[in-house]
């Protein structure tokens, strides 16, 4: 996406709760990670040491958000600007029993709400691949993100 305007944002509900996690902490990156990632089996990070995820979680352009359902944690996404300009959506997704209960969209539209707030955002993009939810790709359209490129490996 490369306007602010492209965005077909889900309104929100009254019923989810997002808030940026200010104070960087290692661990809950790492366990949202786990809880949003265990079913789409997300390995890359398993191996990770508690340095590594505090290497990445404490970096100036690394910035998460939890979203909460009645207390409990219903997904997560982590935003990454390592050039100034051009916001990655690194994390994205649900806890497994928040999945297909109308989260998503609205999660998404709040990831790309806050990745076009930082000041100087000229793009957002994320990556998906088979692994992801069926639906994941069609919810990144239906926000209003165009596919820039397509691998098959």
């Amino acid at each position: 996406m490369t306007c602010a305007n492209d965005l077909k944002a889900k309104p929100p509900r009254d019923d989810l709760h997002i808030v940026e996690c200010e104070i960087p902490q290692p661990q809950l990156n790492r366990f949202l990670y786990q809880l949003v990632g265990s079913v789409w089996n997300w390995t890359d990070l398993n191996s990770w040491s508690d340095a590594q995820w505090q290497a990445v979680v404490e970096l100036e352009g690394h910035r998460t958000w939890v979203a909460y359902h009645r207390g409990a944690i219903a997904g997560y996404f982590e935003l990454y600007r390592p050039d100034g300009s051009d916001v990655e959506i690194r994390y994205f997704g649900l806890a497994p029993q928040f999945i297909d209960q109308g989260f998503g969209g609205v999660l998404l539209s709040q990831a790309i709400t806050q990745a076009w707030a930082w000041p100087g955002t000229r793009r957002v993009w994320v990556h998906t691949c088979s692994l992801d939810h069926p639906a994941a790709l069609a919810n990144y359209k239906a926000r209003g993100m165009r596919l820039y490129k397509e691998e098959v490996e």
